[in-house]
């Protein structure tokens, strides 16, 4: 996997370059899947806002067809507790067993092991990719900055 760094003021992370991205700070990859279905995450800037996890909820059931938007669970961490939405049209597959034991894992590997939940089906229309994310980012940290939201 391929990734590409990016710092701006006080935050630095690497990014996977191949995956999708959300503009609510999700990302969204086929990698490594069954055929037609995606896994999804946060980003490692939704992490730092989040902090440590220490559990997921969902409220949709296997089967179930989402769209992007919807509420399908909740995550409760140190610093705030969140709705966890889908950007992801198709049906939720699954949440992330590994969540159940160990809901760290989002923050210290949330492109690999600390994937949220799996869905058979596509990214919505205005995922982003690489470039795109990037840019987004960069234009939320300076918003932040300017506002005084980042410390």
């Amino acid at each position: 996997m391929d990734y590409r760094r990016f710092k701006h003021a006080r935050f630095s992370a690497r990014f996977p370059e191949n995956f999708r991205y959300s503009r609510s700070h999700y990302w969204m990859s086929g990698e490594g899947c069954a055929k037609d279905t995606w896994r999804v995450g946060f980003t490692k800037f939704a992490t730092r806002m989040l902090g440590e996890l220490v559990e997921a909820q969902w409220n949709v059931a296997e089967g179930e067809v989402i769209e992007p938007g919807q509420s399908i669970g909740t995550v409760e961490g140190f610093k705030a507790a969140s709705d966890v939405f889908s950007v992801m049209h198709g049906e939720f597959s699954t949440g992330n067993p590994v969540l159940e034991v160990d809901a760290c894992i989002v923050r210290s590997s949330p492109y690999l092991e600390g994937w949220l939940y799996e869905v058979r089906g596509e990214p919505e229309e205005a995922s982003l990719d690489i470039d795109g994310y990037i840019a987004l980012l960069d234009a939320t940290i300076t918003k932040m900055q300017e506002s005084g939201d980042y410390d």
